[in-house]
């Protein structure tokens, strides 16, 4: 009889122990929640440089996206997102080993400064002085010059907060560092959320007045790197005018209407519609690598961009508080570039939307001022948001 009353108890038995476990745990308190991280930042090697250990810092939230940083350069290495389907693909243009990032490259996800994009024949005048910058593009001086930020090893500290991860990245450009003045300190915070939101928030100070255009070169391929060209893409871009350029990229100082040109993306299109027009500023860029004004409407975060891929589903929304953005439809890959999985990116296989002031500032009195001056905090925020449709 005994096992037969046995069965008939342990249930009792087993109800009271419940019973006094939860009384004894309310009564202290309680033990925390079982929860399992959504958000999580890791940290592994990534080679070396002259300079230190390359370090690579993994952001991924609880869709599974994830985006990598290294603190050589600044460079967002890969950016994970899920297509309609739900299979996840890296997106982002770059190299699988920190080699890649190290001999000469496009600017693959590259952290730019101290000025992103061109300075006309690496020259400009500051308060009556005269000052020389590298030329790298030609007869100009292109995102910083020989050694700009792409190439600079960072300070990294990895961020958690309540509902995002991220890495800060800081450091210090000295006074004459590629020509330019004063001694500019530098952060930029990567964060990413669960809404698949990655944010680029950048600050700078300066001991002296100076030129400073802050961005970020990530090449993007919704259908994924290495997956073919971007020229299905659909893009929109909130842009009534444009900056057109003469034959070495460098803006004319007139604000054109995009009215009727091939720069028309107010409506969302097809990046190769209209690629191939005969139209002289197509010619001069070999394509699209063109500065437009945005249609801002006041100050703060803004929604500006947004693409669209058909065959995936994937879609990027651009936010900034710049002024402007340098769309660039990869027209100087030539396949010279071996990327990930060998894959080489060939012509046109990957966009950038580089948020900015505009290009060749200090020389365009016109344009909005990039000069940072002493006790003033160079402030700057960009997101890119994926998703799917």
């Amino acid at each position: 009889m005994r096992p037969i009353l046995l069965l008939f108890l342990l249930p009792a038995l087993l109800l009271e122990y419940a019973c006094q476990s939860d009384s004894t745990s309310a009564a202290s308190g309680g033990p925390a929640p079982e929860t399992v991280d959504s958000l999580s930042v890791t940290e592994s090697p990534f080679g070396e440089t002259p300079d230190g250990a390359v370090t690579k810092y993994t952001l991924e939230n609880a869709n599974g996206m994830q985006v990598s940083v290294i603190n050589q350069g600044g460079i967002i290495t890969n950016i994970v997102v899920p297509d309609k389907a739900g299979n996840m693909a890296d997106i982002a243009l770059g190299f699988d080993s920190i080699g890649g990032y190290l001999a000469e490259y496009p600017y693959f996800g590259a952290f730019i400064g101290r000025y992103g994009n061109r300075i006309a024949e690496g020259r400009f005048a500051l308060d009556g002085e005269p000052y020389t910058l590298p030329v790298n593009n030609g007869p100009n001086s292109l995102h910083g010059g020989l050694q700009g930020f792409d190439k600079k090893y960072w300070t990294a500290t990895p961020l958690e907060e309540n509902d995002r991860v991220g890495v800060r990245l800081t450091g210090t450009s000295p006074d004459g560092e590629e020509g330019y003045p004063g001694s500019l300190t530098v952060t930029v915070d990567y964060w990413l959320d669960d809404d698949n939101a990655l944010t680029l928030d950048y600050t700078a100070e300066t001991d002296e007045a100076t030129p400073v255009n802050l961005t970020n070169h990530s090449y993007f391929n919704l259908r994924g790197a290495g997956n073919g060209d971007i020229l299905g893409h659909e893009l929109m871009i909130a842009a009534d005018r444009f900056t057109p350029v003469d034959e070495t990229l460098i803006p004319t100082g007139e604000l054109q209407s995009v009215e009727g040109t091939p720069f028309d993306f107010r409506q969302p299109t097809p990046i190769g519609e209209r690629i191939e027009a005969d139209d002289e500023q197509i010619r001069f860029g070999g394509g699209y690598d063109h500065n437009f004004v945005l249609s801002r409407n006041g100050e703060g975060l803004q929604q500006i961009a947004t693409v669209y891929e058909p065959e995936t589903g994937r879609t990027l929304e651009v936010e900034t508080t710049e002024p402007g953005v340098q769309f660039y439809s990869g027209n100087f890959l030539d396949g010279s570039n071996i990327g990930k999985g060998g894959q080489p990116y060939e012509l046109r296989t990957g966009f950038c939307l580089e948020t900015q002031h505009f290009p060749d500032s200090p020389n365009q009195p016109d344009f909005p001022s990039t000069i940072l001056q002493p006790g003033e905090t160079y402030r700057s925020t960009t997101v890119y948001r994926f998703g799917v449709r």
